[in-house]
């Protein structure tokens, strides 16, 4: 008799990730790239909107000395407006950009907050510091960036802030009645993410965008990488790793509730996490983990980096892939680790 148990073993025996490049009988990397990129959109189970006008209006307006900060409402699918916050640095522009995504940390009431600084609200300002203070060493990771001359767009993604904000346990129920209708709460917000970053390329106006993110924010920056061209580098913090060697007794991944915002129904049996960063490739990727964070084993983080490795190095860029290992770090962003990446950013875009 076949236990679930055993079910689940040898299902996970079975994921091989055959499209993976260097598995793949695609031999030409132009073609993989359009190959797996259309692999990922067909799984995402959300069509793509790029006809849909994004009608962005402003308001909410201030000033620090050296950035103007305003929050800006877009549509980014015909089903929603999403509101979010753009900074950008006084002079002429254009400036080069970031999108910044913001993490889960099962925290719902702040999305956008936890990474710009919340002028327009005192409560939220109050929770975001808070947040700042535990994974960020105090600092508004958007701020510093405008600080140092880029504009910067984050919104919320769904559930989140002024699209919520929702409670843990809605989680499974959201995305259960997302796939009732055919759609993916995780494929929305892929395709959110992606049309984002191309909004934020019509504002830098050929100055580059970069995708940052933290936690689900380091998924998201890669996944959207993938998706779209409009990202000209990512950096991504506290997120990569082996899917097989993510799924063992006690990871979150096996929790439900969380990883129903990065689980895309079928696409394991074609791609790993790595192989979907891959289709970035050979343009310029950090990767950053800390070496004593629980929700990433060191042998999956080892494993995926050795597969970005192997993509990168096939398509002689391997300075354009900044790999890190933090022993010293949790789940976290450190100023440390942030100073890295503003000067690693500086330098590629």
């Amino acid at each position: 008799m076949t236990t679930p148990d055993s079910l689940y073993e040898d299902l996970k025996k079975d994921l091989d990730f055959p499209l993976a490049w260097g598995t793949s009988p695609i031999r030409d990397f132009r073609e993989w790239r359009r190959t797996a990129r259309a692999t990922v959109e067909a799984h995402l189970l959300v069509a793509r909107q790029d006809e849909t006008p994004y009608a962005p209006e402003y308001g909410d307006r201030a000033r620090t000395d050296a950035y103007t900060q305003e929050s800006v409402t877009l549509s980014l699918t015909r089903h929603a407006r999403v509101r979010g916050v753009l900074l950008t640095p006084h002079g002429p522009g254009p400036f080069r950009a970031v999108l910044l995504l913001h993490d889960h940390g099962a925290r719902f009431d702040i999305g956008k907050e936890k990474l710009v600084r919340p002028w327009y609200d005192d409560t939220r300002l109050a929770a975001a510091q808070t947040w700042a203070d535990q994974y960020f060493g105090g600092r508004f990771v958007g701020d510093e960036l405008a600080r140092r001359g880029y504009t910067v767009l984050c919104l919320d993604a769904p559930g989140w802030g002024d699209r919520g904000p929702i409670t843990y346990d809605q989680q499974q129920a959201l995305a259960g009645n997302y796939y009732h209708l055919g759609s993916s709460l995780a494929g929305l917000m892929a395709r959110e993410d992606a049309r984002a970053a191309d909004f934020l390329a019509g504002l830098a106006r050929g100055r580059g965008v970069a995708a940052v993110g933290f936690s689900m924010g380091a998924f998201r920056a890669w996944q959207t990488a993938a998706l779209t061209d409009a990202v000209s580098a990512t950096a991504a913090v506290c997120w990569m790793t082996g899917l097989k060697d993510m799924m063992v007794p006690g990871n979150n991944t096996l929790r439900g509730q969380s990883s129903y915002y990065m689980l895309h129904p079928g696409l394991p049996r074609f791609l790993d996490f790595p192989d979907v960063a891959s289709i970035a490739a050979p343009g310029p990727m950090l990767f950053f983990d800390g070496g004593l964070d629980p929700l990433f084993p060191a042998d999956g983080v080892r494993i995926a980096y050795d597969k970005l490795r192997a993509v990168w190095q096939s398509r002689h860029a391997e300075e354009r892939l900044h790999l890190k290992t933090w022993p010293e770090h949790g789940h976290v962003f450190a100023d440390r680790m942030q100073d890295e990446v503003f000067d690693w950013l500086d330098h590629v875009l």
